[in-house]
């Protein structure tokens, strides 16, 4: 162990001390690997990022009063409502606060609770406010900026938030009392089918950077082959030549820890405030759990050493030179096949494991889905030799990229290796991600055609509806106002014990609205109608007990069973019509009484259950959404404004859907980043070969073609085995769950992404192939 460690540092000191080609080539092994550290660090970090983000929320959460074991009984001392808003696509969270005694407690981020008229903002609202794209919302927001909330009261430094004073709130308008803030909520589990989605995506995300990290510490093989001849020359053993070797890659693969760290530290303060895919975070939040950042710290140099070590089995190092050849072995296929199949057989028993469940069913999961994913980067290299051996005739740059490839096809497998499992991989996300869609985004039965926009008043009453009727009818941009004010009756006398007091709805609304709502047929001011679901009889029957045409209603639906309930008596008319519902906008039916303001005193609903108005917009009014919010918040701004959508998507889905976005444009990049590092250090590698080949007269345009078709042959068979992988690995990732495949031609988007990545690099790289090619390449010492 000694002398092998002495062999280790020996071959850091030639990484190290080794002229300018040594250091080149460490830099660029260095510069791979920290990519790779960079993105493994980021990937340790997810789980402190999800508690801390989680920590912020709940820190900012409200509670009601009750007993602290450190404080005794907690008093609320703070009035708040929510008042959220959106302004062109950006949620904007906020609450109006109101003191409740003389020492209020604070939300986190705040030095004292705002007087009237003015508020606390973010700094990201602040300067939203500040700008000119901000003038609509500084209406609808027209207090005074007299605090910043500090970052403890935010969740991410791009957050648009702001906690405004108001001396309006009560708890009779619908205010809610705290007694402090923190407030732990009951967390929703995470569904098993997303459970295995987030598992399969850290494995496809993940997979990709260790194989370039294993690709990374091979650079410059050629040239230290070479070298290392010249120590079996001067009397080492062949197995220390193979130990100096581990120990270059170990100097480049330490190095390339300190440069990953420093591109991790650097892209989180760089990434975290800019708010990609709505998803920022404070830098101070960005930390790698410290096993996992360990691990990283162990694995990436003892991974080099061992590929190093792996890589050199194959090669002799004579002290007269390097033998690779004679007559080279052909890639044996059998065991490359035993890994997938491995994987593929690990996942069916996952299945079962996850319909238990089982704990066991993310690590089996993940399993398979590595071993599958690894399946393909040991079979790529069968493949390539496999065909480039076949392959006879063309033209010049065909026949220069192919005699290369014939000659050493293992360099440029591996160059494009790490495109294949990222190309696998994202087939795979694609195919589970359609084939769970339909159970994480609901179809409401909303007609987004009849109203754009929905306004609700949670503690409504008469007069806010009426106002709110007048009111958006002539904001800018609104062509249709169904607006609506809903209340409970019940009827009238005492309720036996056990019994439950026959209960419906009624709705008020003009001719207009209600032929919205139920297929009224004529309609005059003044007319009432009972209207019936139009599919469920024991709804309708239990309805026809209260609706009683030219029998009271008992508008104040208070009472209990078994006692007298208080009563405000209204008499349904004889002429009441009956009718059958039609769905509302938004696919909701809504039964029972409907009259019209002539029928009945307003003031007789005396309990008013909701406050709606439903809106139809001009499309072509820039801004309507913004008009509708300012007039929402002049009114009350208790009222909710909500988008009518046809399709409702699960929270939990789009935030994982939204990380893999971000996760999946860094692991691009990366790959992109690593092939043009694996270029370059192919062009320097043969600098001199390529300087010769243009100095007996080859055409520059001959060799870019030749580098070019060196590089897509592999990618493309690389790609067209990754689509084969991919699919088959999403199609039994789906048969965990109990999915079918839905669609098998997903790839396609994913194939021409890898092509695009090919040519990108390819053009990159054309600057060093001019370089290299100059005549001054033939100089040698």
């Amino acid at each position: 162990m000694k002398r092998r460690l002495h062999d280790l540092g020996l071959g850091a000191r030639f990484a190290l001390t080794g002229g300018r080609e040594g250091w080149v080539r460490t830099l660029l092994t260095a510069l791979g690997v920290g990519l790779g550290v960079a993105l493994l660090l980021g990937a340790a970090s997810v789980p402190q990022l999800i508690e801390e983000r989680a920590t912020r929320i709940h820190a900012r959460q409200p509670f009601s009063e009750g007993s602290d074991k450190n404080t005794g009984h907690l008093r609320a001392s703070l009035l708040y409502t929510d008042a959220d808003t959106e302004y062109h696509d950006d949620t904007i969270g906020g609450r109006m606060l109101r003191s409740a005694s003389a020492s209020p407690t604070l939300p986190p981020g705040l030095t004292a609770i705002p007087a009237p008229g003015t508020m606390a903002a973010s700094p990201a609202l602040r300067d939203l406010l500040a700008s000119p794209e901000g003038e609509l919302l500084r209406r609808r927001l027209p207090y005074e900026i007299t605090q910043t909330i500090g970052d403890a009261g935010l969740v991410e430094p791009s957050e648009l938030y702001f906690y405004a004073g108001s001396a309006a709130l009560s708890t009779d308008s619908g205010a809610l009392a705290a007694a402090g803030f923190g407030n732990i909520g009951e967390e929703r589990p995470l569904d098993p089918m997303l459970v295995v989605l987030v598992v399969l995506i850290c494995v496809v995300l993940l997979m990709p950077v260790a194989v370039f990290i294993a690709t990374a510490v091979r650079f410059g093989g050629e040239r230290r082959d070479r070298r290392l001849a010249a120590l079996r020359l001067v009397g080492a053993d062949a197995r220390t030549t193979r130990w100096i070797a581990g120990g270059e890659a170990l100097a480049s693969a330490v190095l390339g820890l300190a440069a990953g760290t420093l591109l991790f530290l650097g892209g989180a303060r760089v990434l975290g405030p800019l708010g990609l895919w709505s998803f920022g975070f404070f830098p101070g939040d960005l930390r790698p759990e410290p096993w996992l950042a360990l691990l990283v710290a162990v694995a990436v140099p003892a991974l080099a050493v061992g590929v190093t070590l792996a890589a050199m089995r194959s090669v002799t190092v004579e002290p007269l030179g390097v033998v690779r050849g004679g007559r080279a072995r052909r890639r044996r296929l059998w065991w490359r096949l035993l890994l997938p199949v491995a994987g593929g057989l690990l996942l069916l028993v996952a299945r079962r494991l996850h319909l238990q469940p089982n704990a066991l069913a993310p690590v089996a999961i993940a399993t398979g889905a590595t071993l599958v994913l690894l399946g393909l980067v040991t079979l790529l290299p069968w493949l390539v030799e496999a065909v480039v051996g076949r392959l006879r005739g063309g033209p010049v740059p065909w026949q220069l990229a192919v005699r290369r490839l014939q000659l050493s096809s293992g360099t440029a497998s591996r160059a494009v290796s790490g495109i294949t499992v990222a190309v696998a991989g994202s087939v795979a996300l694609q195919m589970y991600s359609v084939g769970i869609h339909d159970d994480f985004n609901k179809v409401t039965g909303a007609d987004a055609s009849r109203a754009q926009y929905t306004v609700l008043a949670e503690y409504p009453d008469v007069k806010l509806a009426e106002k709110m009727i007048d009111s958006f009818r002539t904001t800018p941009g609104v062509r249709q106002v169904i607006g609506t004010v809903t209340s409970y009756v019940t009827r009238p006398g005492t309720v036996a014990d056990g019994d439950i007091r026959p209960t419906t709805q009624l709705t008020l609304g003009d001719c207009a609205t209600l032929a919205e709502l139920a297929r009224v047929g004529s309609c005059q001011d003044g007319d009432t109608f009972v209207v019936h679901a139009s599919d469920d009889v024991e709804q309708n029957a239990w309805m026809d007990r209260t609706a009683r045409p030219g029998q009271p209603v008992n508008t104040a639906a208070d009472g209990e069973p078994g006692a007298a309930a208080r009563q405000v008596l209204w008499t349904l008319p004889a002429s009441a019509r009956q009718v059958t519902a039609r769905p509302d906008p938004s696919g909701e039916e809504r039964h029972g009484i409907y009259v019209t303001p002539g029928a009945i005193d307003a003031a007789l609903l005396q309990d008013v259950a909701r406050t709606e108005a439903m809106l139809s917009v001009d499309q072509r009014v820039p801004d309507a959404a913004e008009y509708i919010r300012n007039t929402a918040a002049r009114l009350d701004p208790q009222l909710r404004v909500t988008t009518v959508r046809t399709v409702d998507r699960d929270r939990q889905y789009a935030g994982i859907r939204s990380g893999l976005e971000a996760a999946s444009l860094a692991t691009l990049g990366l790959i992109g980043a690593s092939m043009l590092v694996a270029q370059l250090e192919q062009l320097r590698e043969r600098k001199r070969l390529l300087a010769a080949l243009v100095a007996f007269g080859t055409r520059r345009a001959t060799l870019a073609g030749s580098v070019l078709w060196q590089t897509a042959l592999p990618v493309t068979l690389g790609v067209a085995l990754a689509v084969v992988g991919g699919t088959a690995l999403g199609a039994l990732m789906l048969r965990i769950i109990g999915k079918t495949v839905t669609q098998w031609c997903l790839f396609a988007p994913l194939a021409g992404a890898g092509a695009a990545v090919i040519l990108a690099v390819t053009l990159l790289s054309l600057p060093a192939l001019w370089r290299v090619m100059r005549p001054d390449g033939l100089r040698t010492e």
